[in-house]
């Protein structure tokens, strides 16, 4: 593999398809041995393919997982280049730019952590919840979806306190790592909380004590009407957070401000790149008028 071309923090290369899984209701899970990407990658950035090499413009994917050489994406087909990348096989090399964007940056002294992830704002989540695998404190992760979610899930086996019995469907790679997780929907899947993500999470919060509020940070990814939601309730318990925008990207590396959306800064309102401003921004900055 020739060595890749570097910008800054960016990096292109050819990346090889080493497994590409469909799921239902047309979402793939597409793993690369990418491993300038890989070796760099932290949770809340993103790859930028090229899905075909007549299409030029790229698409913005997130990390759901790196280690080693390789990372792995979660993506789903909503138009002609996600359609196109649907195509691709095993073996074949896919043009990448990446990573991209800040990431998630939990405060160490928070070592309480809820993670929120809707739709295919899911993979940011799995990938923190992997990095604070053995870190000490508590993460328990919600999940929500409503097309079948792009694993089978199981009945968990961690007790997760504050939740209904009846709530016990979770992701079997975080009940594997020892992660308790929770899933909803509004599509009657079985085990799940028939209802928002933040409703969990609110019946989650609900239960801690004050001292247990005070080492806790929430994270979420997701519409952004799950986002202003999860700025609500941060508001309503008093917590930080920190939020993945999910927004249309051209370039992916800040050189069309095709993505800029208003933040709050120090210095007043200012349009902030969400490809590398971004992704993440903390709550009080992307809902002012909520946090502030």
């Amino acid at each position: 593999m020739k060595h890749p071309e570097h910008r800054e923090s960016i990096f292109h290369e050819e990346a090889e398809i080493l497994a590409h899984e469909i799921h239902p209701a047309g979402q793939y899970v597409l793993r690369l041995r990418a491993p300038y990407c890989a070796a760099r990658a932290e949770p809340g950035q993103f790859a930028h393919l090229r899905c075909d090499p007549l299409l030029p413009m790229r698409r913005p994917i997130s990390i759901q997982r790196a280690e080693e050489d390789r990372i792995e994406l979660l993506y789903k087909v909503v138009g002609e280049g996600t359609r196109l990348l649907s195509r691709r096989r095993v073996g074949e090399t896919l043009d990448l730019l990446g990573p991209i964007g800040q990431p998630f940056r939990p405060d160490p002294v928070r070592t309480r952590r809820l993670l929120i992830g809707g739709g295919v704002g899911m993979p940011p989540m799995i990938f923190l919840a992997e990095k604070l695998r053995g870190n000490a404190g508590e993460t328990f992760v919600i999940l929500g979806s409503e097309i079948p979610f792009p694993f089978t899930p199981k009945p968990s086996a961690l007790l997760v306190p504050g939740l209904p019995d009846s709530v016990l469907g979770a992701m079997p790679l975080l009940e594997d790592w020892g992660i308790p997780s929770r899933l909803a929907s509004q599509q009657g899947f079985a085990g799940c909380h028939q209802g928002y993500v933040t409703d969990l999470a609110r019946a989650w919060l609900s239960h801690q004590g004050e001292e247990q509020l005070a080492e806790t940070e929430l994270f979420a990814c997701g519409p952004r009407a799950m986002l202003e939601a999860t700025a609500r309730l941060a508001h309503e318990f008093g917590l930080p957070a920190q939020l993945s925008l999910e927004e249309y990207m051209a370039c992916g590396v800040g050189g069309c401000a095709g993505c800029a959306v208003q933040i709050q800064t120090p210095d007043g309102p200012a349009m902030k790149r969400v490809c590398v401003d971004g992704p993440v921004f903390p709550a009080e900055a992307v809902f002012p008028e909520i946090v502030g």
